[in-house]
């Protein structure tokens, strides 16, 4: 009888086992968190990691950067810019890098100082993508409607403090 009771726990730890790497590889292996992209203009956020959970809130702004900062499966927990967070499906999500305007108005500029040129004035709420974020430096450079220019990380959200994007 203790022989057939050992077989089953050994069996049930097999199946344990063998279960895990399954689910493990379901995931991206993305570093977590990671900012991406809305891939559409209609992105359901959805209160847990499944279409059995109700829809909180319906995104329509293609390009809005959302960081990710949890995965399960092929769902994704997402933060936007305001600090909603929710599940949305990997599909509605690209790794294209985006940017939206924080705080107030800023001046986009020709160079990577502010005693630049200004560019353009752009206003909170906008969206560009990022181009490139030197390292160690305080501005990246963005396009924003068809002008390129650069922005400092502190004036836009999309890119972490310390993160480099050649």
């Amino acid at each position: 009888m203790n022989l057939g009771r050992r077989l089953a726990i050994g069996v049930g730890l097999g199946l344990l086992f063998v279960a895990t790497p399954t689910l493990a590889g379901e995931t991206s292996g993305l570093p977590l968190p990671r900012f991406v992209s809305l891939r559409s203009d209609e992105v359901n956020l959805r209160t847990g990691p499944g279409v059995r959970y109700p829809i909180d809130w319906i995104y329509a702004r293609k390009d809005l950067p959302v960081e990710v900062i949890a995965e399960f499966e092929a769902w994704r927990k997402i933060r936007d810019w305001q600090g909603t967070e929710g599940w949305v499906h990997q599909s509605m999500l690209t790794g294209r890098r985006m940017m939206v305007v924080i705080g107030q108005s800023h001046t986009l500029r020709s160079s990577d100082s502010e005693a630049s040129d200004a560019v353009a004035v752009v206003e909170a709420g906008v969206l560009g993508r990022i181009l490139q974020c030197p390292r160690n430096r305080d501005f990246c450079r963005v396009e924003i409607e068809r002008s390129q220019g650069w922005l400092k990380r502190d004036e836009m959200w999309g890119v972490y403090k310390s993160e480099w994007i050649e």
